[in-house]
C-alpha cells in the first residue's frame, strides 16, 4: 500500500510517520528547502516512541520516498494526504493537480483544521472522492481523527478511509454534518479565546492556566471527557441533576466565549514572555520529547485499564498480533 503525503510540515510529517510505522509505502512531496530536516526530525521521534504503546510488534516499516514532484508522489497512490498550509486557493489548486495525476479511485483527504470540504470539493471535478481526515499533533501518537464528507463524497470512499485509520490504530470518528472547524477546535477555539482574556485581563499566567488544566480538569478529561465527568457530577441522579443544578448558571456572564481580545503588540508580546519564562530554557525539541515520554506513559496508564485512549491502543494490538 503507497500513501502520498503532500507537505511534510508538523502534521504531514506526523502522517508521514504513522503510514510509515505501520508498513506502508509513502512518497512525501514538499518544495521547501527545509522538509527532509523536518520530516527526519519527526520521523526519529515517530520511531522513538509509538513502538512503545504496545506489547506486540508493529509491521515492518515501510519504504519511504522523497518525491522530486506532486505528480511523481501521487502516482498509483492508494491514499493521499494533503497538509498544506490554511489557504483555501492553495488547497484547492493542489487538490486539482492531485485528482488529475491520481488514481480515480484513491482517496484525496485534507488536514484542514477549518474548512469544510464543500468548500475545498467547489467546482472539483472528482469531488466524490475528497474528504477531510483532521488529525491531532503529534499525529503519530494522538488516535484521533475527525473524519468530515461533504454531500458529494462517495460512501465507499468515506467507509474506506475510515477502515485504513482504524488500521493505522487511529479512532476515526465522522462527524455528522460538515461545519467549519468541525468538532474539536471549535471546543479548543472556545477555551483558547477565554484564556487569551484571561491573560490579557491580569487575572492569570499562562503558566497558571496551564497549571489550572494539567492538574484539575486535564486529567479527567483524559479518561472520561467532558459529559461523562459531569454526570458523575450530578451525584446518583446523573446528568438530569447536574443539569438542572449547574444548567442555569449557563446564562451568568462567567465567560466571554463570543468576544475576541484584539491581539495588541502588547498582549502578544506578555503572552510570548510568559510563555518563554514558563518553558525555562527548554527547546521545542525537548518540549517535545516531553510530551511524547508523558503521552506514553499515560496512554500505557491507560491501556492497561481500557478506558479512553486505552481502548483504541488495544484493539490496535489485537489487530497486530
Amino acid at each position: 500500500m503507497k500513501a502520498a503525503i503532500v507537505g511534510a510540515g508538523v502534521i504531514g510529517g506526523g502522517w508521514a510517520a504513522r503510514f510509515l510505522l505501520h508498513g506502508w509505502t509513502v512518497a512525501v512531496f514538499d518544495p521547501s528547502a527545509s522538509a527532509r530536516s523536518r520530516l527526519e526530525a519527526t520521523l526519529a521521534a515517530a520511531r522513538r516512541s509509538l513502538p512503545k504503546l504496545y506489547d506486540a510488534p508493529l509491521p515492518e516499516e515501510g519504504r519511504l520516498i522523497l518525491a522530486p514532484d506532486l505528480e511523481t508522489a501521487v502516482a498509483d497512490a492508494d491514499w493521499i494526504q494533503e497538509s498544506v498550509a490554511e489557504d483555501v486557493d492553495a488547497k484547492r489548486a493542489i487538490h486539482a493537480a492531485v485528482a488529475e495525476a491520481s488514481r480515480s479511485d484513491a482517496p484525496i483527504a485534507s488536514s484542514t483544521s477549518g474548512f469544510k470540504p464543500s468548500v475545498l470539493a467547489a467546482g472539483m471535478a472528482h469531488a466524490d472522492r475528497l474528504l477531510v481526515c483532521h488529525p491531532f499533533n503529534p499525529v503519530y501518537l494522538l488516535p484521533l481523527v475527525e473524519v468530515v464528507p461533504s454531500e458529494s463524497t462517495g460512501a465507499a470512499i468515506v467507509d474506506g478511509a475510515m477502515a485504513v485509520l482504524e488500521a493505522l490504530g487511529m479512532k476515526p470518528v465522522r462527524i455528522r454534518r460538515e461545519i467549519d472547524a468541525h468538532v474539536a477546535d471549535r471546543l479548543l477555539e472556545a477555551m483558547w479565546r477565554e484564556a487569551l482574556w484571561l491573560v490579557r485581563d491580569g487575572i492569570a499566567t499562562t503558566g497558571e492556566i496551564d497549571t489550572v488544566i494539567r492538574c484539575g480538569f486535564g486529567p479527567r478529561w483524559a479518561q472520561m471527557g467532558l459529559f461523562e465527568t459531569y454526570r458523575i457530577a450530578g451525584g446518583e441522579a446523573g446528568m438530569r441533576h447536574f443539569l438542572a443544578q449547574f444548567g442555569p448558571a449557563l446564562k451568568w456572564p462567567w465567560s466571554r466565549l463570543t468576544d475576541v481580545p484584539e491581539l495588541t503588540g502588547e498582549l502578544i508580546e506578555k503572552i510570548a514572555e510568559q510563555s518563554d519564562e514558563q518553558a525555562q530554557g527548554a527547546s521545542i525539541r525537548e518540549l517535545e520529547r516531553r510530551r511524547d515520554d508523558n503521552l506514553v506513559a499515560m496512554f500505557r496508564a491507560l491501556k492497561s485499564r481500557g478506558e479512553g485512549v486505552g481502548e483504541v491502543l488495544n484493539a490496535a494490538e489485537a489487530r497486530l498480533r
